[in-house]
């Protein structure tokens, strides 16, 4: 029976561990709570809803797929979209990292996907918004890791990857929103003024009547806002980029629910 030395054993342990600390490095620290590990994904289903071998459905949190036609888009991006995170995820062996509220209305899990094994691409909502085949949406109950996602998109949008080659997804001026009704658009300008009405917060990116877009803040909603520590007002002047779905009030309108929603634009 062969012998090992204490000193090469010792040398093994410090390698393994230096490997996995490294590997741990690149896992989401802004997700901090393992819901499950060692599990694996049996089949993704065409909402793009994770489905894992045991049964259990998981909502990619953060994520918004392309979706073809309901973005006024071509079809095959939504296809190709999907074709990509089965690709991805598919077969795998996942670890599910989530903070509270874990679960979405229908019972699924709110996750951050990890691939634990991999040291190049160790989280599946990075690796799709680094293809271009997602934007972000940062749900306000569940705002952790926006400033990763934030980045990963951008990397992505710069490069014209997926989607973003494409004018459908483009980001758009905050008078550029004419057919958008109803769709998940991302607008940049620099905000005109700012007030709050009865509670209600309301950016204007235009003067009012002139069909520029009106961001607003709900008196519910405003209440997370000052627990974050901002106050919408100080917008006023400064260039954002603000995503959500485009409405129609007196003009084009975004309703926002967190801070979350909001990319202020240094330098511009």
């Amino acid at each position: 029976m062969p012998v090992i030395s204490f000193r090469k054993l010792a040398i093994a342990f410090a390698f393994a561990s230096a490997a996995s600390q490294a590997l741990c490095a690149e896992l989401p620290k802004c997700a901090p709570i393992i819901e499950a590990s060692g599990v694996t994904v049996n089949r993704v289903e065409k909402n793009g809803v994770l489905v894992l071998a045991d049964g259990r459905a998981i909502h990619l949190e953060g994520l918004l797929l392309p979706q073809g036609m309901k973005d006024h888009a071509p079809q095959f991006l939504a296809e190709q979209a999907l074709g990509t995170l089965t690709d991805l995820a598919k077969g795998r062996t996942v670890t599910l990292a989530v903070n509270v509220p874990k679960e979405d209305r229908y019972g699924r899990i709110r996750a951050q996907v990890e691939f634990p094994q991999d040291s190049e691409e160790p989280w599946l909502q990075i690796a799709m918004l680094r293809r271009g085949m997602a934007r972000v949406s940062i749900a306000p109950d569940r705002r952790e890791c926006a400033d990763q996602l934030y980045a990963a998109e951008a990397e992505a949008r710069a490069k014209k990857s997926g989607i973003w080659a494409q004018s459908f997804y483009s980001v758009r001026g905050p008078d550029q929103l004419a057919g958008t009704l109803g769709t998940f658009q991302i607008v940049q300008g620099k905000v005109l003024d700012t007030e709050i009405r009865n509670g209600r917060a309301y950016i204007e990116f235009g003067p009012q009547g002139k069909g520029d877009l009106t961001v607003t803040i709900t008196t519910d909603d405003m209440e997370t806002f000052r627990d974050a520590g901002v106050d919408p007002r100080n917008y006023a002047g400064k260039t954002v980029r603000v995503r959500g779905f485009v409405e129609q009030m007196n003009g084009p309108e975004i309703e926002v629910a967190s801070p979350e929603a909001f990319e202020v634009i240094v330098g511009q």
